[in-house]
Parts: structure tokens; sequence; C-alpha cells
């Protein structure tokens, strides 16, 4: 009953929030100008995200106001502050200075300087990084002395790269309900109540948010929405992976829609020798919708993908060990189809005469 009320609080939150945020009289108005990274063609508001962290923070309010248990996490406090507390503080404070780009524009410099203090501080200061990585039937290769950069690059990708796949109506909010969902549910079935509370709170937010970023969007989610979340989605991860709540490979099954299409995309533009920090549309949801299948169908496509990969992440969670080799497989093949699948849809484009 607890988490069914928050549930209903939090959508309401944000999907009331949200409205207003898209209200050319609201004093948070700030449009996004179409250029060349963008795939709408008018100005449309940013600063959606607002709503989704006010409705997380909305949540957490209200699991510690019931008394629900916020358990978890690292055992080593930084400044008498555990784990969980410094994500939460963190992903607001890297809120601020994306709310502060969507306003004005913060250097790359700077804010990419954030990211990496705020990584440096969960990781190092709380002791949350990835000691080894499981290979099903075989074991585990430890990672010894690149476990703490190896987890600092992996939190400050995943913040930029929830951005750089915020590029299309509906798709970063429903990887944040898809993604977010399965999160809580795995932090349910271990008894994780930070994990279960913050997961099933920026679903619940993010599903508010859908109502009016749903294609044709009303609003964005902008910097302040896809770079916080990316950070506590990195977050999570790593407390997931600390308190053995599931394995590396379970988040990056399930979130794979983006890390796939966004690491494909980096390194595809590295060896072409493009300037790679450089605003582009070669991202394979942005190719389809180039290419003429439009907002909605690509991303009721994505949402399909998205699905396929949470069943597979929840199956690579529920079975034994040696059957998890089967999973990857099925997960490697998935993501090699749906690669082909852009090229083919490319190719037979290619093939159609020009309209004159």
């Amino acid at each position: 009953m607890i988490l069914a009320g928050l549930l209903l609080a939090v959508v309401s939150v944000s999907w009331w929030l949200s409205g207003r945020l898209a209200n050319r009289e609201s004093r948070l108005f700030v449009l996004d100008h179409p250029n060349e990274r963008s795939l709408h063609d008018r100005p449309t508001p940013r600063t959606g995200g607002v709503a989704i962290l006010t409705g997380l923070l909305c949540g957490l309010v209200l699991a510690v106001l019931a008394g629900f248990p916020l358990n978890g996490g690292s055992d080593h406090a930084l400044f008498g502050w555990p784990a969980p507390v410094w994500v939460v503080l963190l992903t607001y404070g890297i809120g601020v200075v994306s709310f502060l780009d969507d306003r004005g524009g913060v250097r790359v410099l700077v804010r990419f300087g954030v990211h990496l203090l705020a990584a440096s501080i969960l990781v190092v200061g709380t002791r949350l990084w990835i000691p080894s990585i499981t290979l099903p039937v075989v074991g585990s290769l430890d990672l010894g002395w690149l476990a703490v950069p190896a987890s600092i690059g992996f939190l400050v990708w995943m913040t930029n790269l929830y951005n750089f796949m915020d590029g299309m109506d509906g798709f970063a909010g429903g990887m944040t309900v898809a993604g977010g969902g399965l999160l809580a549910w795995f932090g349910w079935s271990a008894g994780h109540g930070f994990i279960l509370v913050t997961a099933v709170s920026v679903a619940a937010a993010a599903l508010g948010f859908l109502f009016h970023n749903f294609p044709p969007a009303r609003i964005f989610m902008g910097d302040v929405g896809s770079v916080s979340l990316g950070f506590l989605f990195g977050s999570l991860i790593l407390l997931g992976l600390h308190d053995q709540v599931f394995d590396l490979w379970v988040p990056v099954i399930l979130f794979s829609p983006f890390i796939v299409d966004a690491t494909v995309t980096l390194i595809r533009r590295a060896v072409r020798g493009e300037r790679v920090w450089q605003a582009h549309r070669s991202h394979y949801y942005q190719r389809l919708v180039l290419l003429g299948w439009g907002h909605k169908r690509t991303v009721f496509s994505e949402y399909v993908f998205m699905a396929l990969c949470g069943m597979l992440a929840w199956g690579y969670q529920m079975v034994d060990s040696r059957i998890r080799w089967v999973v990857l497989g099925f997960w490697g093949l998935l993501m090699g189809l749906a690669m082909l699948g852009v090229h083919r849809v490319e190719q037979r484009a290619s093939l159609l005469p020009k309209k004159v």
C-alpha cells in the first residue's frame, strides 16, 4: 500500500509539474531551439527534467515519512553520510549544473569536470567501485588497480550517454520507466530498500513526464533530466553491484538500448576521424527517424527493444550460471540484428528513386 500510494503521488506531481513547465508563463520556461543534432523542427520547452527530479524527491521524502526502510549501501560513510545519501546529493548537484546549462550554457570542460568530480566522490569516497567482472561458469575477473578508474569512467560514461540518447520524443523517458521499473524489482527481490524506492520513484516520475513528452512532445527533459538520470542510474548500478543485488551483466543488458547505441556510435565516429565531441545525428535511433520512420514508429520500435532487453536481463538474473551464457548469446544476437536492421533500412532507402 505504501508503494502504491507513493507511485500515484509521484506520477501526479510529475505530470502536473511537466504541464506547468511547458507553459510560457512558467518562470522556468526555457526553449530548446533546433540545431545540427536535433530531430525536432520547432522550439520546444526543455526543463521537463525538473519535474522528474521533483517527483523523485517527492517519492524519497514520502518513503522516509512513511518509515519505509531505505537500507543498503557501502559500509564506508563519507563525512558521516552513507552512500545512498551521496547518491541523492550528487544527483541533484549535477542537476543544478545541468539546469544552468539548459538556461544559458556551461562550458564543456566545466560540465565534464563536475561529472568527473561527482563520480570520483561517490566511487572513492564511499568505496563503490566494481572489484571484478563476473563471467558465467568461468568465474570472476579481478580488476585490481583498474577497479577505481574503471568505475569512475563507467559512471561518467553513463552520465553522458544518457544525454546523448535523449534526442527523440518519448525515448529517454521510456528507457527511464523500463530501466527504473526493473531495477526496482531487483531491489525488491534482494530486500534493498534504497534501490527499490529510488528506482520506482524515478520510473513513476518519468511516467508522469511521458504524458507530455510522448510524440509529438510538448516538453523535453533537457540536460537537467538526462544528465541527472544517467548519473543516478550509474550510481544505482554501482550500489547494486556492491551489495550483490545483481552482477554487471544485468544492468548492461537492461540499459543496452542506450549503452550499445551510444558506445558503438562513438567508436564508429572515432574510427572515421570525426570530432566525437561535436553534435551529430548518427545514432541508430536518429538514423531511423531521418530515414522516414518518424518519432512514433521509431520510439515504439525502441520500446519493444527495451522490453526484450528487460526480459533478457530478468532471465539472466533468474537462471543458473550455466544457462547465463545462452542468455548472453541471445542478447548479443539481438544487438547484432538490431544494428543490421538499421543498415538494411538505409540500404533500401538508398535504392529508392530520389524526389526531384
